[in-house]
């Protein structure tokens, strides 16, 4: 069972492959994206890594959360569900 960890506070030069490969160091990365603007491209300063167990996933969050890449202290977490958005607001116009 792998597991994702959300990555924040990163450098914007901070790219997918440079994060994949420093979480490399922990374990197996299934896969490792920066977030980007839309319209820009620009990072937008967190990302996301998949871990390939949940054992590699909490040594990446030992060995990174608070670590210092790029001159940017790390913020290393096991990923929340992503929520919708647009559920619950209760309006629906008219």
């Amino acid at each position: 069972m792998s597991m994702k960890l959300y990555v924040g506070n990163l450098a914007f030069q901070t790219s997918s492959e440079s994060l994949q490969q420093l979480f490399a160091q922990a374990g197996t990365v299934e896969s490792a994206s920066v977030v980007e603007e839309r319209d820009t491209g620009r990072s937008r300063g967190f990302g996301f890594v998949e871990m390939s167990s949940k054992e590699e996933g909490a040594a990446a969050i030992a060995q990174f959360d608070g670590k210092e890449v790029d001159g940017r202290s790390l913020k290393v977490n096991e990923a929340k569900p992503r929520e919708n958005r647009s559920a619950g607001s209760g309006y629906y116009g008219g």
